[in-house]
């Protein structure tokens, strides 16, 4: 097991390619998109706009503390332009190296 740092980011869709290419430029090259997520936060529910256009995704990605720093540093300025949230964790990583199959 090791540490990693899991971001999470929950945006606008019409972001999301911004937001992906800002994480790709930091050197965080793997995600997980959900799109057309719903809830509730300090501006209110989403869940009744209508338009494709306004739906909201949930990005996960997980990277190395190094690379934390300068992940927020490029997300920072869309979240802020363009709204949305970040949400940086400490996480573990399980990596089995080699699997045993028994007879």
């Amino acid at each position: 097991m090791h540490l990693v740092k899991k971001i999470e980011i929950i945006a606008n869709s019409f972001e999301l390619s911004k937001i992906l290419e800002s994480l790709d430029n930091s050197g965080v090259h793997g995600h997980i998109v959900i799109r057309n997520v719903a809830g509730k936060g300090l501006r209110g529910t989403t869940e009744d706009l209508d338009m494709t256009m306004l739906d909201n995704v949930y990005i996960m990605a997980f990277c190395t503390p190094e690379q934390i720093k300068p992940a927020i540093e490029n997300l920072r300025p869309l979240l802020n332009k363009f709204g949305g949230t970040c949400y940086v964790s400490d996480v573990m990583e399980i990596r089995s190296v080699k699997c045993v199959a028994s007879l």
